[in-house]
């Protein structure tokens, strides 16, 4: 299938599966011609790339674990054992964002009950 056909299939646009490709998350075949051809191999490795970045990790991150990556059935997961490690440690960074933007929307609230509090006055 061209690219036109695998952006239908996956809903993700033919630009952001020229990312992916450029990125080297996404390997086409190519035509005699040039033009880019995909299989139903490549439906389920843009599936696995659209979940891994959905999961917070940046398209560097998902070329070098792809690979390692299996599906169970329900969920993607991890087939060698360092990347547990891995996404604990992503999984912790990202913790500790969620409580520094938590801090900032707290600070943001005080301010605005504040200015609240001046202007009913």
């Amino acid at each position: 299938m061209r690219i036109g056909a695998l952006a239908r299939r996956t809903g993700v646009s033919a630009r952001a599966l020229r990312y992916y490709e450029e990125k080297g998350l996404l390997v086409p075949g190519r035509t005699s011609a040039g033009y880019r051809v995909y299989t139903e191999e490549h439906v389920e490795t843009v599936r696995r790339i659209r979940i891994l970045l959905a999961a917070g990790l940046n398209s560097d991150m998902v070329r070098e674990i792809l690979p390692c990556m299996v599906d169970d059935g329900e969920f993607l997961a991890p087939g060698c054992e360092d990347l547990i490690a891995a996404f604990e440690h992503e999984r912790r960074r990202i913790e500790t964002q969620i409580a520094e933007l938590n801090d900032v929307r707290s600070a943001l609230s005080g301010i605005i009950s504040a200015g609240k509090a001046l202007a009913s006055r």
